[in-house]
């Protein structure tokens, strides 16, 4: 039961971070955004508006797989803390 609550977690966080880069490929609702909430777009790609009009703009890809990695390793971290 532990080894499908955290597969179930990991699988909740990637679909969070495929979310926030340019790549999320459906759209799940016809609102301007979530809730009502424009800064929740259909289309995702929020660290793209994030971003937008800053220097850091180019290097958004890069950014995004640094923000994977980290947030990857720390939940694993985690996990591995909790002992299995």
């Amino acid at each position: 039961m532990r080894r499908v609550l955290a597969l179930l977690l990991v699988a909740l966080l990637g679909a969070g971070l495929l979310y926030i880069s340019r790549y999320w490929p459906v759209r799940l609702w016809d609102r301007p955004g979530l809730f009502g909430l424009r800064e929740l777009p259909p289309q995702g790609g929020l660290l793209r508006g994030w971003l937008r009009g800053t220097p850091l703009a180019p290097f958004e890809l890069l950014i995004w797989a640094l923000m994977v990695f980290g947030v990857l390793s720390v939940a694993q971290w985690l996990v591995s803390r909790r002992g299995d």
